[in-house]
């Protein structure tokens, strides 16, 4: 089958996935905060963003591969983590890491994952990430890095844009809790799904198993609470400091939208700066990440990551053009994966791969190395 002529782009994975997978669950992945102004914003900021194309530049070959903290990949992409990743479709978790090891590419899991990193090692290639929701008790604390690194992940990625729980009206409108509760209303959603079900049937129903192995040390815990929020804190910068002290490997902090925090994260001893806004999933009020890049690349030399909104190649084109060195997606993957199995996140890799290669040769580059060089002045946001 020609993947290709059924799934051109990102777009008819995402419709295929969402054919394939329960209403509460396709509302999980979906969904933001608010009204979704947030969300909506990413992508129209994006959009703004405008290219001039070049001509009588000779036969052209185009070099997607870069370099982040020391390491090669073949195209500036990697896999941002999602929680209860493995809800969205049976085994995620092993699915997506065997996927970024065959492709040379991050592949990041989260604390609040429904598997551990344990479980993960055995399908993890050598670029695994841990996403890192800060636990308050330091010994956990201490026993999550731990594990992380046994495991063999060798960057850990330090989410800061969560102090409070958000609220995400479509998911309460659906139907789903925390934990997920089977009512009659979402087994008639499942039924109406049998390959998901399936696979849930085969598996099991997900749940947060790192978490779980700490849960039962707490009080207070009802059954229909949410284990990772009794977990973690809101961290300062005093627990950042602690982080750097006792994990050996790169250290990413993720949610930065502010340069005055980027400027403080370099001199704190962060390896790079994770641009994020959780995809208008927690505030509806923050302007687009790609709106933040520029004032932050001012005031930092570190390697920046940025998320949300990306779905195209001419998108990671448009986000190192204004001074990314890496995109991150998690929902494009997953929705690759749902639609397709295995052969989606490759497929979902090759799109953006022949996408950036045809808008690189529109432009004029040959390499990443100076996009910045073919925006439209005074195009940006």
């Amino acid at each position: 089958m020609d993947l290709h002529a059924r799934f051109p782009d990102l777009s008819d994975l995402r419709r295929r996935a969402k054919q394939r997978m329960p209403h509460f669950v396709w509302e999980f992945l979906d969904s933001g905060t608010g009204a979704e102004r947030t969300k909506a914003r990413n992508r129209h900021a994006l959009e703004q963003i405008l290219m001039q194309p070049s001509i009588l530049h000779g036969e052209h070959t185009t070099d997607t591969r870069c370099e982040l903290l020391g390491q090669s990949f073949p195209i500036p992409v990697g896999i941002a983590p999602i929680g209860m990743s493995g809800l969205i479709w049976p085994n995620a978790e092993f699915r997506l890491a065997e996927a970024a090891k065959r492709l040379g590419l991050p592949y990041t899991l989260s604390t609040v994952a429904s598997q551990t990193p344990k479980a993960v090692s055995p399908y993890l290639g050598e670029h695994g990430w841990f996403q890192m929701y800060p636990p308050r008790d330091p010994d956990i604390r201490s026993k999550m890095l731990t594990q992380a690194r046994n495991a063999g992940f060798s960057t850990l990625v330090l989410t800061v844009d969560v102090p409070v729980a958000s609220r995400r009206e479509r998911q309460v409108r659906s139907g789903l809790t925390a934990p997920p509760r089977m009512t009659p209303r979402l087994l008639a959603q499942i039924i109406m799904r049998p390959q998901w079900a399936i696979g849930m049937a085969r598996y099991g129903m997900p749940r947060m198993r790192l978490i779980d192995e700490y849960a039962d040390n707490l009080t207070g815990l009802s059954s229909t609470a949410h284990a990772g929020y009794l977990l973690r804190t809101s961290p300062n910068w005093d627990y950042l400091h602690w982080l750097r002290d006792h994990w050996k490997g790169a250290l990413i902090v993720k949610g930065v939208m502010r340069a005055t925090d980027a400027a403080r994260l370099e001199k704190a001893g962060a390896d790079a700066i994770w641009i994020s806004n959780h995809a208008g999933r927690q505030f509806d009020g923050a302007q687009a990440t790609i709106e933040a890049l520029p004032t932050i690349r001012a005031v930092t030399n570190l390697p920046i990551l940025i998320d949300s909104g990306f779905e195209t190649g001419l998108d990671i084109l448009r986000g190192l053009a204004l001074g990314a060195n890496f995109v991150m997606m998690g929902s494009a993957f997953h929705c690759a994966l749902a639609a397709l199995g295995s052969a989606g996140p490759d497929h979902l890799v090759d799109i953006l791969k022949r996408d950036m290669d045809a808008n690189m040769g529109q432009i004029g580059a040959r390499d990443l190395s100076n996009l910045s060089s073919h925006l439209l002045p005074k195009a940006t946001p």
